[in-house]
């Protein structure tokens, strides 16, 4: 029996800095609510959030961090479908949930991991 191939979008936001506790809880109980997967790099300059999941997750969640009114908010990556080939879907063990890192290396080598590297790089502005 196949399973339908349910697409996977994400977004990535840019923002000045992240700090306030209060905001990062806000933003694990909106990724807890709307069950898709973020990544957060917090504690400097720049703040960086990844969001993956289904169309209206990665959407909902992200209109939460537009209110949540971030110094320099910036959709570096407007919610979208990954990329697949052949119908194949990226997916990871952990498809829900929360994760912080301190560091941008950190949050690249996720990137990596996930296998859109390049992709992020881009819409950083770091370049191909």
């Amino acid at each position: 029996m196949s399973r339908a191939v349910v697409p996977i979008y994400n977004a990535l936001i840019r923002t000045h800095h992240i700090t306030s506790r209060k905001k990062v809880a806000s933003l694990k109980k909106a990724a807890d609510k709307y069950a898709c997967y973020v990544l957060l790099r917090s504690g400097g300059s720049p703040g960086i959030m990844y969001c993956e999941g289904s169309e209206d997750s990665v959407r909902d969640w992200v209109t939460i961090v537009q209110q949540l009114r971030y110094k320099d908010y910036r959709l570096a990556a407007r919610p979208n479908e990954l990329g697949s080939k052949a119908g194949e879907v990226a997916s990871r063990p952990d498809s829900r949930g929360f994760q912080e890192v301190t560091t941008v290396k950190e949050f690249g080598v996720k990137m990596q991991e996930f296998g859109i590297w390049t992709w992020w790089r881009i819409a950083m502005g770091y370049g191909p």
